[in-house]
C-alpha cells in the first residue's frame, strides 16, 4: 500500500484502487474481466482498471476482497492509494483524523531516516 498524496488535517479522502491485469490465455482472461468488471473501471489510456471506496463498510470490504481474490487467481495487481475526493464522488469519505489516515502517513514515513522531514 503506498500513500502517494499528503493527507491533510482535516481533509476528506477516498481509498483509489489500480488494478492491472494479469496476462492469461483467452478463457481465463475472459473470467479475470468478467470478475473485474461489475466493481471497477477501465481505463484505456493507462490499460489499467480502477475502483474507488470511502469506507470500510460491508461494501468496501467486499470489493477489496473480490479484488485481492482475483489477485490471487489470476495474478494481477492491486494498488492502494489515498486520493482527495474528486468532485463526482457521492459515497462516503475517510477523514485524515481516522486510525486508517494515521495508519497510511506512517506507512508514507516507512523508511525515511528519524528527524528527515516529508518532501511535499
Amino acid at each position: 500500500m503506498t500513500a502517494s498524496h499528503h493527507l491533510a488535517e482535516g481533509a476528506s479522502w477516498i481509498l483509489q484502487i489500480t488494478i492491472t491485469s494479469a496476462p492469461a490465455a483467452k478463457t481465463q482472461w475472459n473470467e479475470q474481466l468478467n470478475q473485474l468488471r461489475p466493481i471497477a473501471q477501465y481505463n484505456e489510456a493507462t490499460q489499467t482498471w480502477s475502483a474507488h471506496i470511502g469506507a470500510l463498510n460491508l461494501a468496501g470490504l467486499s470489493t477489496l476482497q473480490t479484488l485481492f481474490d482475483i489477485a490471487r487467481t489470476y495474478g494481477t495487481e492491486v494498488c492502494l492509494a489515498p486520493v482527495p475526493v474528486p468532485p463526482p464522488w457521492k459515497g462516503p469519505v475517510f477523514t485524515s483524523d481516522s486510525e486508517i489516515a494515521a495508519h497510511l502517513r506512517a506507512q508514507a514515513d516507512a523508511g525515511r531516516p528519524l528527524g528527515q522531514l516529508p518532501l511535499a
